[in-house]
């Protein structure tokens, strides 16, 4: 029998690779991402788990939905800072960080 690709299993993976890097953007961004990562990934790996051997690239939906937990606990992590530091705190935080590049 020939497998089939799961579907949007690549699509998942870039939207949980995506949420890194967008987790800077106030983390809304990366939560937007993350969450529409994890709701697909969810609905593929129902389609998964009844026909296993009838798709491929499910490791595509794992490490996507790893990623997209990732990226959602460093949204959040930068969501909670800018909610509860000031200004003024931020951008010597920011400061501190430039200073180890």
């Amino acid at each position: 029998m020939d497998q089939q690709k799961l579907p949007n299993s690549t699509l998942i993976l870039v939207l949980g690779i995506l949420s890194i890097p967008f987790c800077c953007c106030y983390g809304a961004g990366g939560i937007f991402l993350a969450i529409i990562a994890l709701v697909m990934a969810k609905k593929a790996t129902a389609l998964y788990m009844e026909a296993p051997e009838q798709y491929s690239g499910f490791k595509n939906v794992k490490t996507g939905k790893i990623l997209a937990y990732i990226g959602l606990a460093l949204s959040l992590i930068m969501l909670i800072l800018m909610l509860f530091l000031s200004d003024e705190q931020l951008l010597d935080f920011q400061q501190q960080l430039e200073q180890y590049k």
